[in-house]
């Protein structure tokens, strides 16, 4: 197939979207499939067509310049080629560019399919509404008219997300497959004991990442001068981050790590805790289980990360700061029963094959294809 990609956002390789994004770019090269990829970075070799970012005033643009975004201007003349050549256009983000495909798309009768990456939350966040349910609701209501009701299968990373999105609107026709895993992330040879009990914590500096929840927890921790706390990620709240953490006393260690890097982190860390209150699907949580960590996740309503869990010690209250200290504790005081739960934690992780998830994604355009193929031979009899 000649499946035509458009990545409204796409940028550095350091959050799940992207990651997943060239993730299944790459598989679906592999595949043999012609991949065009059209974004507002182009430097990442055959088949990407570059778009330049969009201009959305100074204050936005600084807004979005903070957060590390920089959205594709819908350029006609760049997108319309690449739609009328390919045989299924793939939607990456619900923004303007994806809009302008659209268009193009029904002008030359191509099936079109979708991935849901973007919460309402990841928005309102930046505007300072994100505990606005009636906003985020709206925010749901725009992606569906303008995006998602004219594709012809969306595929969402979590079945919470398919269930949140079609509360707020109308159903799809949906395909729930997961981002999934690179198997460089597994079980490690065994490690030295570290010095102090090392926890991580993976994810953009963010408010919606809440990442204050643990350093708050480790101060509160009957441990605390014990701990070595590693933030994994880079982000616009990290220079607040880093002044909490000095406040607080705490030893924390704030860097962005290289894939091989963390890998070696993930193995040889004592617990993973998840801080993220608004999250789709958590990749970094799952990462960390598959290297044998185990977990300690927020229990947000937003959060589709929260179904990790196999039990009430692998979950803390959102903002009890005391509930987070007492399971860091309880993890600590017993090493024995966190070896067992990362054992019994070996389905899961088999669950996340990376491999399997992009064959289920190949399927679903493969699907769609002939649904659509079908579907306009039998128009044209009717006709």
């Amino acid at each position: 197939m000649k499946i035509t990609v458009i990545c409204d956002v796409l940028g550095d390789a350091n959050n799940g979207t992207t990651l997943a994004a060239l993730n299944l770019i790459g598989y679906l090269k592999k595949r043999g499939h012609q991949v065009t990829v059209v974004s507002p970075d182009a430097d990442r070799g055959e088949g990407f067509v570059s778009v330049p970012p969009v201009n959305l005033g100074p204050f936005l643009n600084g807004i979005l310049k903070r957060n590390g975004v920089s959205p594709a201007k819908p350029v006609a003349s760049v997108i319309e080629p690449a739609v009328r050549d390919a045989d299924l256009v793939h939607l990456l983000l619900p923004f303007p560019m994806s809009i302008c495909a659209l268009r193009y798309a029904k002008k030359y009768s191509k099936p079109v399919t979708a991935s849901f990456h973007c919460q309402a939350e990841n928005v309102t966040a930046h505007l300072g509404m994100m505990d606005m349910p009636l906003v985020n609701r709206l925010i749901y209501k725009l992606f569906y008219r303008f995006v998602y009701s004219h594709c012809d299968a969306v595929h969402y990373p979590t079945e919470f997300i398919r269930e949140v999105f079609e509360d707020a609107c109308e159903p799809t026709n949906a395909y729930v497959i997961s981002n999934g895993v690179n198997d460089i992330f597994r079980i490690g040879e065994a490690q030295e004991k570290n010095e102090r009990f090392t926890i991580l914590c993976c994810g953009r500096y963010s408010k919606e990442k809440a990442q204050y929840q643990l350093i708050n927890a480790a101060a509160e921790s009957k441990y605390k001068d014990r701990l070595h706390i590693i933030f994994a990620g880079d982000g616009p709240d990290k220079k607040k981050l880093v002044s909490l953490a000095e406040e607080r006393g705490i030893d924390c260690e704030f860097r962005f790590f290289k894939r091989e890097e963390l890998v070696r982190i993930m193995q040889s860390a004592d617990l993973y805790i998840h801080t993220a209150v608004v999250e789709i699907e958590a990749i970094a949580c799952m990462e960390a289980i598959c290297c044998g960590l185990v977990p300690v996740i927020c229990k947000s309503k937003r959060s589709a990360t929260r179904f990790f869990s196999l039990g009430e010690r692998n979950l803390f209250e959102q903002n009890d700061f005391s509930d987070l200290a007492a399971k860091i504790d309880y993890w600590y005081e017993h090493p024995e029963e966190k070896e067992e739960c990362s054992k019994a934690y070996a389905p899961l992780r088999t669950s996340f094959s990376q491999e399997r998830c992009m064959m289920l994604m190949e399927d679903m355009m493969k699907e769609t294809m002939s649904c659509y193929e079908e579907e306009h031979i039998l128009q044209g009899s009717a006709e």
